[in-house]
């Protein structure tokens, strides 16, 4: 689905939006707010690229970064519910990821991505392994994002 589906839908249930992006690095806001319309229910979003800006920004406890590390369920759930707060919006929405080419390690290759979604009740988080390069892994993060919002909001 697309980010106006997202946005109309959001905007039927008068419901609000926060993003938190890592590997997207603000690819997912910039496909919401080129919509025409888009301010009237995302109210805005953070990068977070440093851990430091997750702990203090977004509440990402430090225990969850060294026990998971950035690119985990736990740090896009996290992400999810900090940037929620943040901005007090009904609806939060995470990426983190390793877009490459390169911050891969064994157990993290580029590719791996988590994207989360919460309104506060219910959390949903997803897993995925793009094969793309880094424009193409970042675009794709987006997309499942946007997609999981739907989910949620379903």
């Amino acid at each position: 689905m697309s980010a106006s589906a997202l946005l109309d839908r959001l905007r039927e249930r008068g419901l609000t939006l926060g993003i938190a992006e890592g590997d997207t690095g603000g690819a997912l806001l910039e496909s919401l707010t080129a919509v025409p319309g888009s301010s009237a229910v995302v109210l805005g979003g953070v990068v977070a690229y440093a851990d430091r800006l997750k702990t203090e920004l977004l509440y990402v406890l430090d225990e969850a970064l060294r026990q998971h590390g950035a690119v985990s369920r736990e740090v896009a759930e996290a992400l999810a519910s900090g940037v929620r707060l943040l901005v007090d919006s009904d609806i939060g929405l995470a990426t983190t990821g390793i877009a490459g080419p390169g911050g891969a390690t064994p157990t993290k290759p580029v590719g791996l991505a988590w994207v989360a979604a919460t309104d506060g009740r219910r959390t949903l988080s997803r897993e995925h392994h793009w094969q793309g390069d880094r424009a193409a892994n970042r675009a794709a993060s987006a997309q499942a994002a946007i997609d999981l919002a739907l989910e949620l909001t379903g």
